[in-house]
């Protein structure tokens, strides 16, 4: 099961580029037709620079990219423990779902981006992340060395 529950977290993984793409793809000719660009930039120009300077919509991919480097920061540790533990089918079950709504996550809130929509998503992520968290709380805290011998 090891290799099952790590695979959601290489998923994400290569999500958040996505969407780092998307993101770059968007801004860069944004900041181009506001006369300005990477090369123009002011020195320690920052993204967030940006809010009120270039469409909210461009901006949008950015915020989510964001999101994509904060919470998911306790899914991969949560990821690692059980798969160093021993993962069951409804960690990887878990897991997946985590991974295929922080997706749809970030598809809305790239595109249509309302905010009752995307708070759902949100939460029903955070429950996935919670039972995965648990778990692992199980698998460390409660596990017995001696059963192993």
């Amino acid at each position: 099961m090891q290799a099952q529950i790590l695979a959601p977290a290489a998923v994400l993984i290569a999500w958040s580029l996505v969407m780092l793409f998307w993101m770059a793809g968007t801004r860069l000719p944004a900041m181009k037709k506001m006369g300005g660009g990477v090369g123009r930039a002011k020195p320690g120009g920052r993204g967030q620079d940006l809010e009120g300077r270039i469409d909210d919509r461009v901006n949008w991919k950015a915020h989510n990219y964001t999101h994509l480097m904060e919470q998911p920061t306790i899914f991969y540790p949560a990821v690692i423990i059980l798969a160093i533990m021993g993962a069951a089918a409804g960690d990887v079950l878990a897991a997946w779902i985590y991974v295929a709504l922080r997706v749809v996550h970030s598809v809305w809130q790239a595109t249509v981006n309302t905010l009752p929509v995307r708070f759902t998503l949100f939460l029903l992520s955070t429950l996935a992340l919670i039972y995965l968290a648990a778990r692992a709380i199980i698998a460390t805290v409660f596990h017995d060395p001696a059963v192993l011998v």
